[in-house]
């Protein structure tokens, strides 16, 4: 596959999140070539993982996709993210998402106030603390949200060989996606999302917003892909979760389907997960899933996607599966 900078596109693998499996996990991916590897914030730490990734591998980038930025602040994920670009040796591409409210206020404990420019000022607030760990300057952060003027030598880290790492933001609205063109390095696309969405919405989106003079937003997309039915039910499952949220109603919207939302959201309220997954029919599941053996996966995400992402990670929900259960599609995509 080909990427728009007529690059090839970078193929990452989900690890798995258990700290037990980490480093088997992270040597099985350098044997299979994926270029990276992502964990991600889902019933454990990200950071701690990745430094088991970081000690047992040796060329492959790693990150958390994605830590959630709204759960801390920026001095708290400077710190782990400073030290990990230096461990791995610069191969840390270090993704950030807001989640939504309920779990912000209710689970974390956290403010939470206009999302879109609370996490453009996280970036420019990380960027101010790596700039003056880096070059001894004043830290002189003041924001809306944080305010960042205090830094000791004591508590000051020796400057990264290595320069800051990359930050990928999660978006899907407007005014996320608003915000991550004009201050990340790379975007996470929602699984929940099909290549029209990409191509009609989030592209030009992105296009419009770019400062001049800034590299190209690197596009990073986690397709749902299927290798027999138990997969792609697990996959017409999660859409149905997803459906249900109104953050994603967009998407449905692009296609005509923007009225299943509102009755997923009426169920899942009512605990009512069953009867969310019958109601994704095959026409949304086939729209938003790659399914088949690898060969016709790998054609299928070649075909879709060819030319519009930078970064593709293949996403099976429920049980993450060890990364060796695509190696077939990895090298199909390889062989074009």
């Amino acid at each position: 596959m080909i990427g728009p900078d007529k690059d090839p596109v970078k193929i990452d693998a989900r690890l798995r999140r258990e700290l037990t499996t980490m480093g088997e996990d992270i040597r099985v991916c350098e044997e299979v070539g994926y270029d990276g590897a992502w964990n991600t914030e889902s019933g454990t730490d990200p950071f701690l993982g990745l430094t088991l990734a970081a000690e047992h591998s040796s060329r492959i980038e790693i990150g958390p996709s994605v830590a959630i930025a709204f759960a801390r602040t920026p001095m708290t994920i400077a710190y782990p993210a400073w030290d990990l670009q230096r461990f791995s040796g610069g191969r840390l591409v270090l993704g950030l998402g807001s989640q939504i409210r309920p779990h912000i206020s209710r689970r974390f404990s956290m403010a939470w106030s206009r999302p879109a420019a609370r996490m453009r000022e996280f970036v420019m607030a990380l960027r101010a603390i790596w700039h003056t760990w880096d070059t001894g300057e004043r830290l002189t952060h003041r924001g809306e949200f944080y305010d960042h003027t205090l830094m000791t030598p004591e508590f000051t880290p020796s400057p990264n060989r290595y320069g800051p790492p990359q930050v990928f933001l999660a978006a899907v609205g407007p005014h996320m996606l608003r915000t991550t063109a004009e201050v990340a390095d790379g975007l996470f696309v929602h699984s929940f999302c099909t290549d029209r969405y990409i191509r009609e919405v989030i592209l030009p989106e992105a296009a419009r917003h770019r400062p001049e003079g800034m590299a190209p937003l690197q596009i990073a997309h986690s397709p749902f892909v299927a290798l027999d039915e138990r997969d792609r039910e697990a996959v017409r499952k999660q859409i149905s979760f997803y459906g249900s949220t109104p953050a994603y109603k967009p998407v449905l919207d692009l296609h005509g389907w923007g009225e299943l939302q509102p009755e997923l959201n009426a169920l899942s309220k009512q605990g009512r997960w069953d009867d969310m997954t019958s109601l994704i029919p095959d026409e949304i599941l086939d729209a938003m899933c790659a399914f088949g053996t690898s060969q016709q996966v790998a054609a299928t995400l070649r075909g879709r996607f060819d030319g519009i992402v930078h970064r593709m990670r293949f996403n099976r929900p429920g049980d993450i599966p060890p990364p060796q259960r695509f190696a077939g599609v990895v090298d199909a995509l390889r062989a074009d």
